[in-house]
C-alpha cells in the first residue's frame, strides 16, 4: 500500500474530504495538523513527518503545497494542489517533471498564472481543472486520483 502524506491548506485541517478520499481509495494517508499561526512550525512538523514516515508520495494543498516545496520529500512524488508557492515562497529543488500541479484556471484565491511560472521553471506537469480554489469537484477529485495514480507508478 502506497503511503501519502497529506498537508492541508490553510484554511483547513486534518480529515478534510482529500485526504478522506484518498485513504477511501485505498492509500496509507498521513494528516498532520500544520498550524496557521506559524510557517516554521507546519515546514517543520512536515519534514519530521516525512523523515519519519518516508511518504511515497506527498500532497499538498494550497499552503500544504507550498510547506511541500519547502522539504526535503527524501524521493517521495510531488502533488502539488493550487500551490501558495508566491505567497509562501518555496525551495524549488526538488520539483521537476515528476511534479504534477492540479489548479483551477478560475481560481480566487491562488493565481493560476503561478502555477503556469513553476511549471515553466521546473518542467512540473500542470494540470487544469476543478471549479474553484477548493478543488473539491468531482472534476478536481478525479484529477488529484489519477495524478496519485501515475505518481505510484513512477
Amino acid at each position: 500500500m502506497k503511503k501519502i502524506l497529506f498537508l492541508h491548506g490553510l484554511e483547513s485541517k486534518p480529515g478534510g474530504s482529500k485526504a478522506r478520499m484518498l485513504s477511501h481509495k485505498g492509500y496509507q494517508v498521513l494528516n498532520p495538523h500544520i498550524p496557521k499561526s506559524s510557517w516554521k512550525d507546519s515546514v517543520k512538523i512536515a519534514q519530521e513527518t516525512i523523515d519519519i514516515e518516508m511518504p511515497d508520495i506527498i500532497v499538498g494543498s494550497s499552503r500544504g503545497g507550498a510547506v511541500a516545496l519547502n522539504v526535503d520529500p527524501r524521493g517521495a512524488k510531488l502533488v502539488l494542489i493550487a500551490p501558495a508557492w508566491k505567497r509562501f515562497g518555496a525551495d524549488l529543488q526538488h520539483c521537476d517533471g515528476s511534479t504534477v500541479i492540479l489548479h483551477c484556471a478560475d481560481d480566487d484565491l491562488v493565481d493560476y498564472e503561478d502555477s503556469e511560472e513553476l511549471a515553466g521553471k521546473t518542467g512540473a506537469n500542470l494540470i487544469p481543472c476543478g471549479k474553484s480554489h477548493r478543488m473539491d469537484d468531482p472534476d478536481a477529485l478525479d484529477a488529484i486520483i489519477d495524478a496519485v495514480n501515475w505518481c505510484s507508478k513512477r
